[in-house]
């Protein structure tokens, strides 16, 4: 039986069109045979390149052209026009590109380029390390190993992980995986053939004891020793355990790893209801994952509004009637303290009853490692702009890196699973010589049945919340700002002007 294919939309490219279909900075779609194309035009140059995200499938030509780079408008991957690289976390894969001919004042899109590996960069400083290693197999440690080999590093790279699981694509375990939505091919960042051919030592299980900074040695838990020139502490955060009697009890769970997904989306198989504690992103997103499966949840917290630390009460109240709305029940400035088999006891008296619990009361930074090296801490690990520890030779990203933020003009911690990617990447760069400042915006998505909600900078306080459209009839853009300053945006189906945003925080940076 024949394939069912899509038909390609647009133009045919191979056809040509006429130049002036496509104005100066314009973007437009067609194909080439049965792919889709993007065409931008930058003055007298067009380009022409994969018209979908390799990240999650975005349109393209809804995002944004900065320069000859072009940006996602759903997580704000950006791609590099003349080549089809993948610039910015969370996009790893290159785009495909095509020859492009200007004849008679019409376009004409030619053959598919073959796919080169990236120019390597010029300006390193120093000698370049024989040995890396990496501890921690999260996204900063990913990226960086990723990065390393695409920058055409030849050197040996040791990626010491005390997961079971290869680097996973941890966002999905709490949105379209858990809720039932993505196959269990989405959730690897890549397959495990990927480490072994690009000669990256990936040991999972491995427990890490500490780290001997005088001999430049990172030492396991069995004793044995692996030698570094450089090494990125990649660590991470873990979730903050429930203390309460009754939390040890094995249809209690956490969610960090592919192995706490896979246990929740077991007991959700034959459940009818569960009790989410915490009304954080990550247990909300469980909370209507869990719905998609039909399953009654209840959620404890004891804030007034869910996220009105992250977002305000606007948006704390607009979450709230969005779950209710999908028949979440909360329970709010309230805690569980006890768990009786499938009771849980409530400080304000209630008992509720559920078939298990998801406890999403927070996370903390694994400084462990750090602190026992004797490297600066303050809340997590110091970092300058480099992305470089106290000692010599060892950097930090991801959920335990404080670095200086240009933007806010303060040193900030950011557990955002972009940030940590593109924290991954920059490290990379440095260990590899190159004096690269860690500059990007923060950015996070969160995503609530069909609302996903976007966020771009950091606003630890505020003074002022403006609202431009209309919270309730998901359709915003809300700024937080501090002296009349923006310092974050959160926006509901307002793509644009949150790539906008970004671009706008980026260049008040560059001034």
């Amino acid at each position: 039986m024949a394939e069912d294919h899509i038909k390609p939309s647009g133009p045919d490219l191979v056809q040509g069109i006429a130049l002036s279909d496509l104005p100066d900075g314009g973007k437009l779609v067609g194909h080439c045979g049965e792919e889709q194309v993007l065409l931008v035009r930058r003055s007298t140059e067009v380009f022409a390149i994969g018209a979908t995200c390799t990240h999650y499938g975005g349109p393209l030509v809804d995002g944004v052209v900065v320069e000859n780079t072009v940006r996602c408008p759903w997580h704000h991957a950006c791609f590099d026009l003349r080549t089809g690289e993948a610039l910015r976390a969370p996009a790893f894969n290159p785009l495909a590109c095509w020859s492009v001919e200007l004849r008679d004042d019409r376009i004409f899109v030619g053959e598919k380029r073959k796919r080169t590996a990236p120019r390597r960069r010029d300006g390193s400083s120093g000698q370049v390390p024989e040995k890396i290693v990496i501890v921690g197999g999260g996204a900063a440690g990913f990226a960086a190993a990723e990065k390393l080999r695409r920058e055409r590093y030849q050197g040996s790279i040791v990626m010491f992980s005390n997961d079971e699981a290869p680097p996973v694509d941890r966002p999905n375990l709490s949105k379209e995986y858990l809720a039932g939505k993505a196959p269990a091919d989405w959730v690897p960042l890549r397959g495990e053939s990927f480490y072994s051919k690009n000669d990256i030592d990936l040991r999972l299980n491995a427990n890490v004891a500490s780290i001997d900074a005088g001999s430049g040695e990172v030492v396991l838990a069995d004793g044995s020793r692996t030698p570094y020139d450089r090494l990125l502490l990649a660590t991470g955060a873990e979730p903050v355990r429930l203390t309460i009697p009754g939390a040890d009890q094995p249809h209690v769970h956490t969610l960090r790893s592919l192995a706490d997904c896979m246990a929740i989306i077991e007991r959700a198989t034959t459940a009818r209801g569960a009790i989410v504690l915490g009304a954080s992103f990550i247990s909300l997103e469980v909370a209507a994952a869990l719905r998609s499966r039909d399953i009654d949840v209840h959620v404890v917290a004891p804030g007034k509004r869910p996220m009105e630390r992250v977002l305000g009460p606007q948006m704390g109240d607009f979450i709230r009637a969005l779950h209710e709305e999908n028949g979440v029940v909360f329970h709010l400035e309230d805690t569980a303290i006890s768990i009786d088999g499938r009771k849980v006891k409530l400080s304000s008296g209630v008992t509720l009853s559920a078939d298990f619990v998801v406890a999403g009361i927070g996370v903390r930074p694994r400084i462990g490692l750090a602190e026992k090296a004797g490297l600066s801490l303050d809340r997590g690990v110091v970092v300058n702009a480099f992305l470089e520890t106290s000692a010599p030779e060892i950097f930090a990203a991801g959920d335990i890196a404080r670095w200086p933020d240009p933007h806010t003009g303060e040193n900030i911690r950011v557990e955002h699973w972009v940030v940590a990617e593109r924290q991954g990447q920059t490290a990379a760069l440095n260990m590899l010589g190159h004096r690269e400042k860690f500059v990007a915006v923060p950015f996070f998505w969160s995503q609530h049945y069909d609302v996903p909600i976007n966020y771009v900078g950091h606003a630890g306080q505020w003074d002022e919340i403006a609202v431009d459209g209309d919270i309730g009839a998901k359709d915003c853009l809300v700024r937080f700002k501090r002296n009349g300053r923006t310092l974050a945006v959160a926006s509901i189906f307002r793509d644009i002007e949150s790539l906008k945003a970004e671009v706008e925080m980026e260049r008040q940076i560059a001034t």
